[in-house]
């Protein structure tokens, strides 16, 4: 569940019912996606949120490889109904518990402060139990370190801790008990709210410490008297720049808790990004990122030449030819036919000059640099763009000129995915506050994943038509015909306009995909280059496909309101997104 989605569709809802039931409806829905079988609930995950993260931020410690430094408290989920999900979500490590021997039978609800943005969890450990522990734990997937956070006495943490040994990779204690390190060889640490001399000398024998109050003060402390163990930090976080600050003071780990409800589920990629915008990196270019900016012009090129058919003969030579008439005999018959073919053309072209566009700019901003997403973007697209061929056949009508252009694309396209095929960049981000230009860009990014997935239903539906029933309702209106009088005319006319319907279809989800993979992740404070990749790339289309309806006179209502939708969606993103992409 990504920001846009959590804070522009579920938290409004959320908030509005008791805090346990808001979680664990929240996050048994969040396991059930990842527990799709075949791997695809994790598939679906990073497609929607784009959990990785560099390599650059892996740490070793206490013989731990942790992918990145930030965890999630299991006070998060204490019931372990969204660790499933959890593994998926990019986190570094993660915490659960308080695991305790038996469940506990009676709890308190957290006390959510909305104004102050904190949340005061129960006293009493709320735990499902040890065996239950066990069952979760045992069908679960690591990706990341899995820390159990220990409560009782000493020999119920010593039931526990023989127990969980081979599933977890180290324990939180909340009582210091000291002869029972001999127990495992896993890291155990020990949670303290206080530091102070007597302390110091207790916790000499500990893998480390968490601390969960006065966290920077704390943090200072322990590394001024030369602790040099590991120091993980609970809570206390609620935007990156705090997550930066508790590190730069000395933390190795740092957990988030509360702050992650009212952040948001991007909250751990927001603070991996800003780590690694921290660093200072100069990428070589990407072998391969040329041809595939090569390819993206090549499609640019292609759709002014469509463009230029459809102002100019809209009818080619070998449209004529399978017609056996000349375009002007068509015009004589029914001129309403000529101007529906150039409105399907020319918002072809429009499409055709916005995804080149697109193509070029992904190609020089994000594969250059090394970006995995940009590359993956323009493969999804592409591959799309070039199936979309077998659909202009539906009616048997097969455009030997589109095969053409496919061929030339073909070998561009093929030699920058062999050369990009190692790429594994992430993404970095200058995000480190949750202020009102990010929350208002959440919105703007609520509103491009929107008008990229209504332009790839678009696309699949206006394809499916196109090889199908060719019109709806409306384009009869407009011909003033029915498609039995269209074909008793010419037996090859409702091919090629079929053939159009599809062609535009195919090209409109192509973009679609474009707009939709690079609204989901290619949203990083600062870069300049996806808002002016929308804008550029949007006019166009948008242009092609809202001036020729007025040009020919196909302005009923009902048809153009998806067009208007998009629109709007198009101008709404644009205006919430500026200050987050173009100000410093």
């Amino acid at each position: 569940m990504p920001d846009w989605s959590y804070h522009g569709i579920f938290k409004p809802i959320l908030s509005a019912l008791p805090p346990t039931l808001s979680r664990e409806f929240i996050h048994r829905g969040m396991s059930i996606v990842a527990s799709l079988p075949f791997g695809m609930g994790s598939h679906v995950i990073n497609f929607l949120g784009r959990e990785e993260c560099s390599k650059l931020l892996h740490k070793k410690i206490n013989h731990i490889d942790f992918p990145n430094p930030v965890g999630l408290s299991g006070k998060i989920d204490p019931l372990l109904t969204g660790t499933k999900a959890f593994t998926n979500l990019g986190f570094g490590f993660l915490e659960i518990g308080p695991v305790t021997i038996r469940k506990s039978d009676r709890f308190t609800e957290p006390k959510v402060d909305t104004k102050n943005k904190k949340i005061e969890f129960p006293k009493k450990p709320e735990s499902i139990g040890l065996e239950e522990t066990i069952k979760k734990l045992s069908t679960l997937r690591k990706k990341q370190p899995i820390f159990a956070r220990l409560s009782g006495s000493y020999d119920e943490i010593k039931i526990m801790i023989e127990k969980l040994d081979g599933l977890v990779d180290g324990f939180i204690l909340e009582t210091a008990h000291t002869s029972i390190f001999s127990e495992t060889r896993k890291p155990i640490y020990l949670t303290i709210s206080n530091v102070d001399d007597s302390l110091l000398t207790e916790i000499s024998a500990l893998s480390g410490v968490v601390l969960e109050t006065r966290l920077i003060e704390n943090i200072k402390v322990l590394r001024q008297n030369g602790f040099e163990k590991t120091i993980i930090t609970s809570g206390g976080i609620t935007e990156p720049e705090q997550a930066l600050e508790l590190l730069d003071a000395g933390a190795d780990l740092v957990m988030v808790s509360d702050g992650y409800v009212f952040a948001g589920p991007g909250l751990t990629k927001r603070i991996n990004e800003a780590l690694l915008d921290r660093l200072i990196l100069s990428p070589s270019p990407q072998p391969g990122w040329f041809a595939y900016w090569l390819f993206g012009l090549f499609i640019f090129f292609g759709g002014l030449l469509a463009l230029l058919f459809s102002v100019t003969t809209v009818i080619l030579p070998y449209d004529e030819y399978f017609l056996e008439m000349s375009r002007q005999s068509v015009w004589n018959f029914n001129e309403r036919i000529m101007l529906f073919m150039e409105h399907d053309r020319m918002t072809l072209a429009g499409t055709m000059i916005s995804g080149g566009i697109v193509y070029m700019q992904l190609a020089k901003h994000g594969v250059k640099n090394g970006l995995k997403w940009a590359k993956q973007a323009i493969d999804a697209a592409a591959i799309v763009g070039f199936l979309g061929i077998f659909a202009f056949i539906g009616y048997g009508y097969f455009d030997w000129l589109h095969l053409l252009f496919w061929l030339v694309l073909l070998p561009f396209y093929v030699y920058g995915f062999v050369k990009t095929r190692n790429i594994s960049g992430t993404p970095s981000s200058k995000n480190r506050r949750n202020d009102a230009i990010w929350k208002r860009a959440v919105y703007g990014q609520l509103a491009f994943v929107l008008l990229g997935f209504s332009f790839v239903l678009g696309g699949v539906m206006i394809s499916y038509i196109g090889v199908t029933s060719i019109f709806v309702s409306t384009d009869l209106s407009y011909i003033c015909m029915t498609p039995e009088m269209l074909d008793s005319f010419n037996k090859n006319l409702l091919p090629v306009l079929a053939h159009d319907r599809a062609g535009f279809g195919s090209a409109l989800l192509s973009v679609g995909l474009l707009v939709l993979l690079i609204s989901l992740w290619g949203f990083q404070q600062g870069n300049r280059w996806i808002w002016w990749t929308y804008l550029v790339g949007g006019i166009p289309a948008f242009i092609a496909g809202i001036y020729i309806h007025f040009a020919i006179g196909y302005t009923t209502f009902i048809h153009l309101l998806p067009a208007y939708v998009a629109l709007g969606l198009f101008v709404v993103g644009l205006s919430l997104s500026y200050a987050f992409f173009c100000k410093n």
